[in-house]
């Protein structure tokens, strides 16, 4: 094989690994969670109202960095999540003021070693445990706090259980029975 031919192959191998790879990238873009601030979502909740799907979480919570690399990065959990809340992920510890209901919440200790704002404290009413996921109406009022890392198995029907109203009519274990997952 002469090096004009040798040369030929490797420059299409090297501009076949160049596409792929920016094709992988441009579809993992596509699945990301469309994470928004407080002020943002509530203020599409005023025209299009949806529930809040809030992830409470700390910057140094391995396991919260966990279910952003595994949970959150599924393609069905990231669809559904896009299409029927509107996502907020907040960091408890933020010591920038936060607006939410006409009310600024702030970090009374911003200086102070895990220091919380006072709007984690107020939506995880105190329990300050990590990751936590919040969900709120349409309305911006609490529907129930659920802690802890999360599957995509699990996560997926507490998802629908809530986007659906069924956690309005039907207890949860009920619901989980039925539930058809459409994670493959």
């Amino acid at each position: 094989m002469n090096n004009t031919i040798k040369k030929s192959l490797i420059f299409t191998f090297i501009l076949s690994v160049i596409f792929c790879s920016k094709i992988s990238f441009a579809q993992n873009e596509d699945e990301k969670i469309n994470w928004l601030s407080f002020e943002e979502a509530t203020e599409l909740n005023k025209t299009n109202p949806k529930k809040l799907f809030v992830d409470v979480y700390t910057d140094w919570c391995g396991w919260c960095k966990k279910m952003d690399a595994t949970t959150f990065s599924n393609p069905v959990i990231v669809k559904y999540i896009n299409d029927n809340y509107y996502p907020i992920k907040f960091d408890a510890e933020s010591v920038e003021p936060v607006t939410f209901n006409d009310r600024e919440f702030v970090n009374k200790n911003p200086n102070g070693r895990r220091s919380s704002n006072e709007l984690a404290k107020t939506l995880l009413s105190g329990k300050m445990s990590y990751p936590s996921y919040v969900f709120l109406n349409e309305k911006n009022e609490l529907i129930t706090v659920v802690s802890a890392y999360l599957p995509v198995a699990k996560l997926e029907p507490i998802l629908h259980y809530f986007a659906e109203n069924a956690y309005i009519s039907t207890e949860w274990l009920v619901f989980q029975k039925s539930f058809k997952s459409k994670i493959e």
